[in-house]
Formats: structure tokens, C-alpha cells, sequence
């Protein structure tokens, strides 16, 4: 949940972002065109500032799935709803009205909120996730292996410019108030973000542990093109349509797409899609009336092996 905020906010910025610009011109034709950016989270999501706590739920493990992160957002209670929308309306003036509509009846406009958020990962983020997570998981374990051989505090010094780590305490510049062991939880849960941006991201809800959101090393490789594969190779062990559709799809597309840019008829791409999908290497997603197909974490590890 932690990429959703920011990601839509890239989306709705008419920045240019030397990063993302690949991901963007992808996917906000689709956010448009679903009427994504004239919904829940247009409201819910400001374009600077503070977004409601309630939307990034305390993590039940080191990689939950969506639909967990989802069912915690349906359970919020409806106190703490209510407080963050008024937290909200403080940083940002009165509420839209799907917001006022959930002020009144969290329980079922909760319910509304989130289809809409599972229809934005569905579109923007889950085509392109065996890559992003693949950033992610290097950034975990290249701190993971600082906390055992150099200790935390030397992960905490490296972790953002504005973060310290100095006689048992944790600095942070800018922080307008302090934050005591006992105010905060148990813990600390650090979270690599893809879209977060260069600025630290903060969450303190009791009982969670407090979550400190960083940018995660290696974002700037995210959207690089891949290693030439050796087509040949491949295709000896998948055929030569099936590696070809494989080594196409550097970025998620459509059945119609593939058929339009490798010249494959629809009807052998619909099928080779098919047998790729079965085997686990590419995934299906729903962008509103197409289905678009995205490598999986077991195709990038196999055209990255084809490729040395």
C-alpha cells in the first residue's frame, strides 16, 4: 500500500519524472481512461501532504499480499477513520463528498473505497510488480546483511541523509515533535518504497510499530532495458514464437498489442499467451477492457540466464 499514494501522485503531477517517465506515459492513458483519476483516491490522496494512516495498514509480515493489505483497510475501525479524515480535512480544507460519505458510514463506504483501489493495482502497479519487488528484495538484503556484519546503527546512518543515529537515539531533520519509546509502539519497521521519492515517509498509529518509509536503492535501474537475450537459445527450449513474445514484453501489453508488434496472428499470440501464462512466466491483468501480460519474477530469472 505504501506505492500507492505516491505512484498516483506521479500519475497526476504533469512533472516530468527522469525515473518513472517510461512507467507514467504507460500507465496514465489507462488511469484516465478508467476514470481513476476522478474517483476515491483523487480525494483520498492530495496531491502533497498527509494521507490518511488508515490506508497503509501495519504489515502482518515481510511480504503481505494485496488482498491482506486490502482486507485491513476494510477492518479499520471507525474511530480511527473518522480521525484521519478530519486530520485530512485540517491539511487540506473541507472533504469531498465520496469522503464526507465515509466520514458518516465508514463500515460501508470502506468497501466502495477499496474495489477502487484494488482496481488501481490492478491496472497501474500489479503488471509491473516482479520488477519492482525485484528492487525492493535487493534493498532488504543489502541491509539486512549491513545489520549483521557492521550492526543497526550503521544501517540507520545509511539509510536516508536525514536520518541519524547517535547515543540511542534516532534523528530525523525536519521532525517537528519528538517521538518517545513509549508514544510510538514496539519496533521500527523500515519499508523500501519504488515511488516514495528522495523524502522520508513517516506512519505512528499505536499499538503499530511506527513504519519510516525510505527510497529504496537501485530505483534508477528500475525501468532499464534488459540484457540482449540469446534468442536462439531460448527458443530452442520454448519455440521461437513463445521466446519471441517472451523478449517482447519488456513492458505489459494486450494480446492485440503483441500481435500488432511482432506480427503473430491475434488468435497464436491469444494461445501462446495462454501456455506462458499456465507455465508461470507471464501474469494477467485487467486494464478495463483489455487484459494485459507481464513477465513474472521466473521469466525475468530465465531471459536473465538466456542473456549471459
Amino acid at each position: 500500500m505504501w506505492e500507492i499514494a505516491p505512484s498516483f501522485r506521479l500519475l497526476r503531477s504533469h512533472t516530468t519524472h527522469s525515473v518513472h517517465r517510461s512507467w507514467v506515459e504507460q500507465v496514465r492513458p489507462r488511469l484516465v481512461a478508467a476514470g481513476l483519476d476522478r474517483g476515491w483516491l483523487r480525494e483520498l490522496i492530495p496531491p502533497t501532504g498527509y494521507v490518511p494512516d488508515f490506508l497503509n495498514p501495519a504489515p502482518t509480515g515481510p511480504a503481505p499480499a494485496p488482498m491482506d493489505e486490502w482486507d485491513a483497510i476494510r477492518a479499520s475501525p471507525a474511530d480511527r477513520v473518522r480521525q484521519d479524515l478530519d486530520h485530512l480535512a485540517r491539511h487540506q480544507g473541507a472533504l469531498g463528498p465520496r469522503l464526507r460519505s465515509l466520514h458518516a458510514d465508514p463500515r460501508t463506504r470502506l468497501a466502495d473505497m477499496t474495489e477502487e483501489i484494488e482496481a488501481y493495482w490492478e491496472l497501474a502497479l500489479a503488471p509491473y510488480w516482479a520488477r519492482i519487488r525485484a528492487v525492493l528484495d535487493a534493498d532488504i538484503f543489502y541491509r539486512t546483511r549491513m545489520v549483521a556484519e557492521q550492526g543497526a546503527g550503521r544501517l540507520l546512518n545509511d539509510l536516508h541523509t536525514s536520518v541519524t543515529w547517535d547515543d540511542h537515539a534516532l534523528r530525523m531533520a525536519g521532525r517537528k515533535q519528538p517521538l518517545t519509546r513509549a508514544a510510538s509502539g514496539t519496533g521500527l519497521l523500515l519499508i523500501p518504497s519504488a515511488f516514495t521519492g528522495p523524502a522520508l515517509r513517516t506512519r505512528t498509529t499505536l499499538p503499530d510499530p511506527p513504519q519510516l518509509v525510505y527510497p529504496a536503492r537501485g530505483i534508477g535501474t528500475l525501468w532499464a532495458a534488459r540484457p540482449a537475450t540469446r534468442a536462439g537459445a531460448l527458443a530452442a527450449v520454448l519455440g521461437r514464437s513463445r521466446a519471441l513474445l517472451l523478449t517482447d514484453l519488456d513492458s505489459p501489453a494486450s494480446t492485440t498489442q503483441l500481435a500488432h508488434r511482432t506480427g503473430l496472428s491475434p488468435a497464436a499470440v491469444s494461445r501462446y499467451l495462454t501456455a506462458l501464462h499456465n507455465a508461470g512466466l507471464l501474469s494477467a491483468h485487467r486494464a478495463g477492457r483489455s487484459v494485459l501480460y507481464a513477465r513474472t519474477a521466473a521469466a525475468e530469472t530465465l531471459l536473465q540466464a538466456a542473456s549471459t
